[in-house]
């Protein structure tokens, strides 16, 4: 196989590369060492992997025939490296964890290659997956295939470079605070945040208040199809989301019939500077929307509040400082300031001064906040706004590792993505969509918030949308 057509055959979707393989027209090795070719060729300049598994992808797709009743057998996939793949590294993208070794799969690691995915590889996040951009102290800047001098989001920026530069058809993601939304948002690529629960966090975790996970993809059929590979508890969850009526990808099938949309550019961040290129990306979609039978209203929801970038760090941190504390009982010390950025360090040591009152209390407040806006969306169908409140960010921008200004990053950042993190304190889906492009070529993202548990409409609708404005052929000059 050419160079040429292994590349062109990685920005097909899954489901039609399942299909060759399945069939005999192409065989899972020659489908995984194009990915690894691809991988070979592009990584040395983007920098989205961790590690790449080559002899061992090759070997597991030296076992697959055609026939294969598994619905993705053959297909390449990457997992971000803050999810346990056995017998590899698994780092959060921090020096302290080490090379340690996973004895063991995640839950969306075990259902993926239940599936038949071939794991090819880990990808890049910040350090501990705190930033909405990816350049770390340990593994450097990944950068965006569209513009390499800019991000390509975070935390899932390697998965959301592999993709979009054609290295796998589709990667792993989770998002906490917009970490699948943001790198779709910021590559042209689909970005599905599921309904709290509906992905197991097994076996770490029981129930995780912030994190959902999912995949990166180009298509809304795609990422339906996936979920309903990925959605259900596992034995041992402390809770999860209600069942789908029908499979997630019959729903992304289905006509949504007329609905009624709220849009809004409001900043949940109270006067962050929203550029007019964002606000623009919210007003076209609103007239294609129109255009389809839908009505749509412009609506404010009740977020734009001075205390809530606080309220959620109160939450968020102690999230992310769980993964330095495990990290320290693997490393079998203590950390110190020399084991991980400013960034990290900073977070970690306000932590450890929020006592467990004050953090109940957070979570306490949070959950009122999360209640008003599922209050708010009830009376839509779907809330609409912009996926990010600026352009993709100039590498450098956001710097982990100023020890001047430990926490000026974190800070700068909720100015980048104002739109992404009420999801995940409310809990319901939400999906960014690559609907435009700026003048100069780069991804213009729209967020689209549903009802909760309500993923297959919030689907049926991106798929609507995808026909209308189709976006799958869009790619980066590389």
């Amino acid at each position: 196989m050419s160079t040429a057509a292994g590349a062109d055959l990685l920005f097909r979707p899954v489901h039609e590369l399942a299909a060759m393989v399945r069939s005999g027209e192409l065989t899972a090795r020659e489908l995984v060492q194009a990915s690894l070719d691809r991988i070979e060729a592009l990584n040395p300049t983007l920098n989205a992997f961790v590690d790449v598994f080559g002899e061992d992808a090759l070997a597991e797709a030296d076992q697959i025939r055609p026939g294969d009743p598994r619905p993705f057998a053959g297909v390449p996939i990457a997992i971000k490296n803050n999810r346990a793949v056995a017998g590899r590294r698994l780092t959060f993208a921090a020096n302290l964890i080490g090379d340690f070794v996973a004895p063991y799969d995640h839950n969306v690691v075990l259902r993926l290659k239940a599936a038949g995915f071939i794991v090819v590889g880990t990808t890049t996040l910040p350090e501990w997956g705190i930033l909405p951009t990816t350049e770390t102290a340990r593994f450097g800047a990944t950068r965006n295939p569209w513009d390499q001098s800019r991000t390509p989001g975070g935390s899932s920026g390697g998965s959301a470079a592999a993709v979009a530069s054609g290295m796998v058809p589709i990667a792993h993601a989770n998002d906490g605070g917009g970490s699948t939304r943001i790198p779709a948002a910021c590559c042209g690529l689909v970005g599905l945040k599921p309904q709290r629960g509906r992905i197991s966090t097994a076996p770490e975790a029981g129930e995780i208040f912030l994190v959902s996970d999912g995949v990166l993809t180009r298509s809304v059929r795609e990422t339906a199809e996936v979920l309903d590979v990925l959605h259900g508890p596992a034995l041992g969850d402390m809770s999860w989301a209600a069942p789908p009526a029908e499979a997630f990808a019959a729903s992304a099938g289905r006509t949504p019939g007329k609905l009624r949309i709220a849009m809004t550019s409001l900043s949940p961040v109270p006067d962050a500077p929203i550029d007019p290129v964002a606000i623009q990306a919210v007003q076209d979609a609103a007239a294609l929307l129109e255009s389809l039978g839908h009505e749509v209203v412009e609506a404010d929801p009740p977020w734009s509040r001075p205390e809530l970038s606080a309220v959620f760090t109160a939450s968020f941190g102690p999230a992310v400082c769980t993964q330095i504390r495990l990290a320290e009982m693997i490393a079998g010390r203590e950390a110190t300031a020399g084991d991980m950025e400013a960034l990290s360090w900073a977070l970690y040591e306000l932590c450890k001064g929020i006592n467990s009152v004050d953090a109940l209390l957070a979570n306490f407040q949070l959950h009122g906040v999360g209640r008003e806006l599922v209050t708010f969306v009830d009376q839509y169908d779907v809330l609409m706004t912009p996926a990010l409140a600026e352009a993709p960010l100039p590498l450098g921008t956001l710097n982990p590792q100023d020890e001047s200004d430990p926490l000026g990053a974190f800070t700068r950042s909720a100015l980048f993505t104002p739109y992404t993190p009420p999801c995940n304190i409310s809990g319901q889906p939400a999906i960014s969509l690559p609907l435009f492009q700026r003048d100069d070529g780069l991804p213009l993202g729209v967020q689209f918030i549903g009802q909760p548990a309500q993923e297959g409409a919030l689907l049926a609708l991106a798929a609507q949308l995808e026909e209308a404005n189709d976006w799958t052929d869009r790619r980066p000059d590389l």
